[in-house]
């Protein structure tokens, strides 16, 4: 609870119009897009400049009062779900693009800009912004850097951590610091920038943003590969990458997820066959043309039945649109729909895909596979009944060891969706107990309260680990 005192003292920064502690105000701000959490805050409170941030951080840290700073929610951790109470720091407000600077390729925004806008505004200029997570016509930058979102472009282009080059943060007692600039080269301390992205708002409340952009590519071409073997499009992604071919989309889709987007979408998707390859090819046109040639070529070895060029960008928008409507479109299956994001090494795509389907079929659950498998990170999915909790209890078992051979085949439990809640159970199996009292110290010396997104990261107890037998 907040006390009146506490609470005079945020209204008097804010004004009574950006402090909302009624019932429906809170109810909004209970939950994310992560299914099974729900609490509600004390109160939202939606600052308008840094300056109010940092003074709402002092009294937060005076008072012991719990801060999320939230994006747009769209996270699938739980992330942005106030689980101990405290305040929902929101920033519809700081929500501006502040500059785009030509000369040194960046553009400086405030947290609450939506991350299409943005990409929009540089495209504009002849400029690029790559990361392009699939809630970007929803997401903040904010949310982006405090979950270090990826992408359909990941593959080629890299994170948001790749192209964030400086920060603004206030700190757990209310200090502003920045971090980085428009540099190609600096190495003075402590890489501060690199630390908060992904943070999960756990060591600071970003207030500013300079990312690096580059300039657009001449060209792009799309094709989808399609196969009647889940494991030869498996294997496809791995030579393709093996023959040194980097493209900038290689998305997997499993037959059930195709059903299920063709009937969300109605592009003119195949539904007949067991697995589709989405490759996108972007730069010159002759190595675009060179490497579509390349990667036709290997799909069609890899036993592709069909491999198809789009012939316009109206058809190949239309392809990457249904793919990023991936999730909207399973949600309407079922109740409930948890969407994970286990990653491995892009050699062990078809082992992973493989091993998905057994675990499956062992716990009697339907996971629909899809994501980014160019780059390794695979999204099982599994429409669900939270209300079933017989079933529920299978999901959660089968996804256990889902993240438990990710790991054996050298992988991780999360490649960009974040620990937030729910993957903080696990994460000791990936980071082991030395890694998690490192991160620890660094949380301990940069919030010694622990006011900052509480109960995220660090799990209250730590699942034990899935052994495989096979």
């Amino acid at each position: 609870m907040i006390s009146n005192e506490a609470k005079q003292k945020l209204i008097s920064i804010v004004g009574i119009e950006n402090y909302d502690d009624s019932k429906a105000g809170r109810l909004v701000y209970s939950y994310d897009a992560t299914p099974q959490f729900q609490s509600l805050p004390d109160a939202v409170i939606a600052p308008r400049n840094t300056k109010e941030v940092s003074e709402i951080v002092k009294i937060c840290n005076e008072y012991r009062i719990p801060i999320v700073p939230r994006g747009s929610g769209t996270n699938l951790c739980a992330g942005t779900c106030p689980t101990e109470g405290g305040i929902v720091l929101i920033f519809k407000h700081m929500n501006k693009i502040l500059e785009i600077d030509e000369e040194n390729l960046t553009v400086t925004v405030q947290p609450g800009v939506v991350t299409l806008d943005l990409i929009k505004a540089v495209e504009a200029k002849g400029l690029f912004y790559p990361p392009d997570p699939s809630s970007m016509k929803i997401s903040t930058i904010g949310g982006n850097i405090n979950e270090n979102s990826g992408g359909l472009r990941g593959l080629k282009y890299g994170v948001t951590r790749d192209y964030v080059m400086a920060l603004e943060v206030v700190l757990a007692n209310g200090d502003v610091i920045r971090t980085g600039g428009k540099l190609a080269k600096d190495v003075a301390g402590y890489d501060l920038t690199r630390l908060f992205v992904g943070s999960e708002g756990t060591l600071g409340i970003i207030t500013e943003a300079t990312l690096k952009l580059i300039p657009m590519p001449e060209t792009k071409k799309t094709m989808l590969a399609l196969y009647q073997d889940l494991e030869a499009a498996a294997r496809s992604v791995s030579k393709i990458i093996a023959n040194k071919i980097i493209p900038t989309t290689l998305e997997f889709l499993d037959q059930p997820t195709l059903e299920v987007v063709e009937a969300y979408a109605q592009i003119g998707l195949p539904t007949d066959v067991k697995a589709v390859l989405l490759i996108e090819q972007d730069g010159p046109s002759e190595v675009v043309e060179r490497d579509m040639k390349k990667m036709a070529e290997i799909c069609k070895e890899e036993q592709a039945v069909s491999v198809q060029v789009a012939q316009s960008e109206a058809e190949a928008d239309a392809l990457r649109t249904a793919r990023r409507s991936a999730l909207s479109a399973l949600a309407r299956l079922k109740p409930t729909t948890i969407l994970e994001d286990a990653t491995v090494p892009r050699s062990e795509i078809a082992k992973m895909v493989k091993v998905i389907n057994e675990i499956a079929e062992k716990y009697n659950v339907k996971i629909c596979t899809f994501g980014h498998a160019g780059d390794g990170n695979l999204h099982p999915t599994c429409p669900t009944d939270a209300r079933d909790r017989e079933e529920i209890e299978r999901v959660e078992k089968a996804f256990e060891e889902i993240f438990a051979k990710a790991i054996e085949l050298g992988g991780t439990i999360t490649g960009e969706h974040g620990v937030g809640v729910m993957k903080a159970p696990y994460l000791e199996w990936k980071l082991g107990r030395e890694g998690i009292a490192a991160m620890k110290a660094i949380k301990n010396a940069l919030d010694p309260n622990n006011i900052m997104n509480p109960g995220k990261v660090f799990a209250k107890s730590t699942r034990k680990r899935v052994v495989i037998t096979r």
